[in-house]
């Protein structure tokens, strides 16, 4: 009878593993499958090149539908006279049928080529002709690889006209009539309000399929910092008479890469970009101001992993070369700016909210900020993920505010140059 026993228990406990074992055997499937996909996942494609030039730098986008991974080599010093090659071979990447060699000739690249190296492999070679030295470095939504180089262009050759050729929207200046009355007008005013500042680039983040933070009631960062950059145009060209360039006036979508590029070819003296904060605390609440730098706390670089709308560890690759990234980056002049625009921004809110938090000016490693060769912040405005500042940041009356308190920061800063 215990014999009998034994063997049921024995063949219960069996039939109860079983199930348990099919199921531990099923989970390991999709494991499998998931490697075997991504060993048979096509190459990824390089569907465009775009260049913009700058009196001491070229930068270079590689649009891709991913992400790659990439070696560089250099043939050469590219020093004057010695001309010489740079060459980045893009691993398991096809060439797309659009993407076409371009010719640059701005003293620093004479031209860049691209072409099918390998079945797996597309190389793209800069034909270099005055160089210093190049950094490499990742984007994401879309896939770009970035490539600045930099040196000393001829005088000559760098006197760049202030026209953008590569534009996913087109940036209208001033034409000769507006300048002239822009001219008369700031000569009018004190010469402390134009001192070294002629022309700034007003920058509001995201738009297009981006449309960075969205509240709780459906309102989007694009939309409110949009608003508020025109606001700021209408403020500098009539009451300092600046040139301003706007980066986009409408819902388009500007690369990251682009929006220094186009502060740099019109040769901007400042570079504002505009945002709206958000944080996974709803609680979180108040204004703050960016510069160019190492993010000093997580919360900071989760930061600018949102804004640059990439991940944490794209934000370690970028913070890894930052410090080369920044060889012609006005440190100093940004902080000074920084601190001119959150002071007097605060100070404008607290009149009507006066529980408007200053958290101050803060650095960290946003990819808008880098490669600009003037002094260029990033203001968040409020926390779109706070109900209580979303309202706000819906108000127009809000959005006014946020303009002036920007402008009368930018024009302290420029009263303080003299």
């Amino acid at each position: 009878m215990h014999r009998l026993l034994s063997i049921l228990i024995c063949f219960l406990v069996a039939s109860a593993l079983l199930p348990f074992s099919a199921v531990a055997a099923r989970k390991k499937k999709p494991a499998f499958a998931e490697q075997t996909s991504a060993a048979i996942r096509p190459p990824a494609v390089l569907n465009d090149m775009k260049h913009w030039s700058n009196p001491d730098y070229t930068r270079i986008s590689l649009e891709l539908d991913r992400d790659v991974t990439w070696e560089a080599h250099e043939l050469g010093n590219g020093a004057p006279g010695k001309p010489g090659r740079v060459y980045i071979d893009l691993k398991r990447t096809h060439m797309g049928k659009q993407v076409k060699d371009i010719t640059i000739g701005d003293g620093l690249l004479k031209g860049a080529r691209v072409g099918q190296y390998k079945a797996e492999v597309v190389r793209v070679v800069l034909d270099t002709e005055n160089i210093r030295d190049y950094k490499i470095f990742p984007l994401s939504n879309p896939a770009r690889l970035v490539i600045d180089v930099r040196g000393e262009q001829p005088t000559q050759i760098s006197r760049l006209a202030p026209v953008i050729t590569a534009m996913s929207e087109p940036i209208t200046m001033p034409k000769k009539e507006e300048r002239s009355a822009a001219e008369k007008k700031a000569k009018s005013a004190p010469k402390t309000t134009i001192s070294k500042i002629r022309r700034i680039v007003v920058d509001p983040g995201h738009g297009g399929h981006d449309p960075g933070a969205v509240g709780q009631s459906g309102i989007q960062e694009k939309d409110v910092v949009l608003a508020i950059g025109l606001r700021l145009q209408e403020m500098f060209k009539d009451e300092l008479g600046l040139d301003v360039v706007m980066t986009r006036s409408t819902d388009v979508f500007i690369p990251l890469e682009e929006r220094t590029a186009i502060a740099n070819k019109v040769g901007a003296d400042l570079f504002l970009s505009v945002h709206a904060n958000a944080a996974p605390n709803r609680a979180a609440t108040g204004i703050e101001t960016y510069y160019l730098n190492l993010a000093k706390t997580d919360k900071v670089a989760q930061l600018a992993a949102k804004e640059n709308g990439t991940s944490l560890e794209k934000v370690s690759v970028l913070q890894a070369i930052l410090f080369d990234l920044m060889a012609n980056y006005k440190l100093n002049d940004s902080a000074h700016l920084a601190d001119e625009v959150q002071r007097f921004l605060h100070n404008k809110i607290r009149v009507r909210y006066s529980d408007v938090k200053n958290l101050g000016v803060k650095q960290g490693p946003f990819y808008v900020l880098v490669g600009a060769s003037m002094p260029s912040i990033l203001v968040e405005t409020a926390f779109l993920s706070n109900s209580t500042e979303e309202a706000r940041l819906k108000d127009s009356t809000y959005q006014e505010m946020v303009a002036e308190g920007i402008f009368e920061g930018v024009r302290s800063y420029i009263s303080s140059l003299k």
